[in-house]
């Protein structure tokens, strides 16, 4: 399978909702309803493109993974669990069309997304996942990045997760 990367514009927007909400059914479907069974808008996916840069996994000419990178911090990031450094990123909305899933599509986003961030100037990136069964955290730690924090942000269980970067 070959792969293109790039970073989507506006018009992207609902194919972008379409692959976040497709994920989020498959892990509902798996796991039940939780945090992660919210299903995005296109309105709210050109409101993220604002504050940060939306990166998008092609193949062929489909849209088939998603991410956002920022310098913006996410409510739920609470950066005294993680190394201090002077340009962090952080990393949320990942998503994997799931028939893409298991497939090395996430592993190169996430390569793509280290790129990105470098190339930004940024020396760190900084994500959360959930601390469920549907969370992402066994994923993140398998791809190298280390664990910061186990958390409970407003009563969501979280885990930390961070990758120094430059």
């Amino acid at each position: 399978m070959r792969l293109t990367f790039g970073v989507a514009e506006e018009r992207h927007a609902a194919i972008i909702a379409a692959v976040r909400a497709a994920a989020a059914h498959a892990l509902t479907a798996r796991f039940g309803d939780g945090h992660w069974s919210g299903v995005p808008t296109e309105r709210g996916v050109v409101a993220g493109m604002r504050h940060s840069d939306v990166l998008v996994v092609r193949s062929g000419s489909a849209i088939v993974g998603t991410c956002r990178i920022a310098r913006k911090k996410p409510w739920a990031i609470d950066t005294a669990y993680f190394t201090p450094v002077a340009r962090p990123m952080y990393l949320t909305d990942m998503a994997v069309r799931p028939d893409y899933q298991g497939c090395g599509v996430g592993r190169a986003l996430l390569v793509e997304a280290e790129r990105a961030s470098r190339e930004l100037g940024a020396d760190g990136i900084r994500l959360d996942a959930y601390d469920a069964e549907a969370g992402a955290g066994d994923f993140y730690a398998a791809c190298g990045f280390e664990f910061a924090g186990r958390v409970a942000y407003r009563g969501v269980p979280l885990l930390y997760y961070e990758r120094l970067v430059g």
